[in-house]
């Protein structure tokens, strides 16, 4: 007997192989000129990544990604949990000495928390996040495939992508795909600006100051990255109707208890900066009080408690040395979607299984079921895969995290789930490729939002030049017979 969560999966790999049919029924021809105005529309949304002051635009995959209802319901049941849970990690960090020991920050960094964490983030505490995971939709086992890969509470990356790649394809490839199937449908996914808007507007109520002037600020000047917080300030004026600014942290002053950008209190501002790089930036001389007062007065998204951001806040969630300070629903979803994860130390820890064991000798014998990952960093720096590393290369970077004072994690290695996307070889003709693909969630009570990455590589990431694929809402093409 097939369970619904099995026949969902089912439903759904049914769905993808309709949605591949259609594409491919195209022909060659019809479909290398599809792929041409997917690029050329990329260009045009403004879908590029900076690399040195140099715009490089990203590739977006033709074929969507297809989600039924019930699947999203349950990865945003899931997000939504982690992502509340997580918000609760300041509390646990002043509060409890092992939780402070696993999450240790530098001390400028921690004396940044201690001062502008108060009562009143207790209360309301707005971290606007992103979690990487994989899963597999197309799978009849696509529950148990959902993992988490790591958090991202602060300046998550994709919220002018996602939406333009969603948008590109809804306006491109959906139409054709349906002229292909009239009975295949498909529809976007949640928008994720506004998921944002929407958590900033409850913000500004929790804390009773009307939502009149929103500010982004990131390192406007610094040529490196997503280019996309210029692109989203101007969608928010637009279709919001708030006063909106841009703002690079060296812009902005005190008045009072008040922050300014360019003579403009603002009210709330959401940020893509963290301390660490305040703290860079007031080296140079930048003044970093303004920010520092957003911080405390609990006017910034995310708030200071994201600074709690790194690997390492999987093994707070799921040791079970720390259950005591988790429901029993939140210990079960730990359970089921979190890979195992731990801080590389010489110590004795809990395996997955239960059992208790030497940590170091566990890293170094099962190397090829692990990974390892600098514990604050991002972009994919770093990584290293067990199973594409020898025994001495691992041993070497067992003993280089050992003595790093950035410290490492170990993970349980997932499977990551790999889909054929055509692509245009240098001479414009198509063929089949197939990339690892992860998804990025956001949740909150309004709904669910995804960020989809492919690459050839293990580690996905749009820093490693991955690409975008969209998830697609699909409707099943009827239930299996009973």
């Amino acid at each position: 007997m097939l369970t619904p969560v099995e026949e969902a999966g089912l439903a759904g790999q049914r769905l993808a192989g309709r949605i591949r049919k259609a594409l491919w029924s195209l022909g060659d021809a019809r479909l290398a000129e599809l792929l041409h105005q997917i690029e050329d529309a990329a260009r045009a949304a403004h879908l590029v990544y900076l690399r040195d002051d140099v715009e490089e635009t990203v590739r977006v995959f033709a074929t969507p990604i297809a989600a039924l209802p019930d699947q999203l319901s349950y990865v945003r049941t899931a997000t939504l949990l982690l992502s509340n849970a997580l918000r609760r990690l300041p509390e646990l960090y002043l509060g409890d000495a092992e939780v402070a020991r696993v999450l240790a920050l530098p001390p400028e960094e921690d004396a940044w928390l201690r001062a502008c964490w108060g009562p009143q983030h207790r209360e309301a505490n707005p971290v606007f996040a992103r979690h990487d995971a994989v899963c597999d939709f197309a799978s009849p086992g696509w529950q148990r495939s959902l993992q988490f890969i790591e958090p991202n509470l602060t300046g998550v990356g994709g919220l002018h992508m996602i939406p333009a790649a969603e948008q590109l394809i809804s306006r491109v490839v959906l139409p054709v795909l349906h002229q292909r199937d009239p009975s295949l449908e498909l529809e976007r996914a949640q928008d994720i600006r506004g998921l944002l808007m929407q958590e900033l507007v409850d913000h500004c109520q929790a804390i009773g100051r009307p939502p009149r002037t929103i500010c982004f600020v990131e390192p406007k000047y610094e040529g490196a990255g997503p280019d996309e917080q210029g692109e989203l300030a101007r969608y928010f004026h637009d279709h919001f109707q708030i006063s909106v600014c841009h703002a690079d942290p060296s812009e902005l002053s005190l008045d009072g208890d008040e922050v300014l950008f360019r003579g403009q209190v603002i009210d709330l501002a959401y940020r893509d900066y963290g301390v660490v790089d305040l703290l860079e930036v007031a080296a140079e001389g930048v003044d970093i009080e303004p920010m520092r007062a957003l911080f405390r007065q609990n006017r910034m998204v995310s708030s200071i408690g994201a600074e709690l951001d790194q690997k390492a806040c999987w093994e707070v969630l799921s040791d079970p040395v720390f259950s005591r300070h988790f429901g029993p629903d939140e210990r079960r979803i730990f359970q089921r979607h979190l890979p195992w994860t731990r801080l590389v130390a010489e110590r004795r820890t809990t395996l997955a299984d239960g059992s208790v064991v030497e940590l170091l000798p566990h890293v170094l014998a099962e190397r090829e079921h692990l990974v390892m990952k600098p514990n604050r960093g991002y972009g994919g720096t770093g990584v290293a895969i067990g199973a594409a590393t020898s025994a001495a290369r691992w041993a070497e970077l067992v003993d280089a995290a050992l003595a790093d004072p950035e410290r490492w994690v170990v993970q349980q290695a997932v499977t990551l789930p790999a889909m054929d996307f055509p692509v245009l070889d240098d001479a414009g003709a198509v063929h089949v490729e197939p990339f690892y693909v992860v998804f990025g969630f956001a949740a909150s009570a309004y709904g669910l939002a995804s960020l989809g990455r492919a690459s050839q590589h293990h580690v996905v990431n749009l820093a490693q030049r991955g690409g975008m694929c969209t998830l697609a809402v699909g409707h099943p093409p009827g239930r299996l017979a009973r």
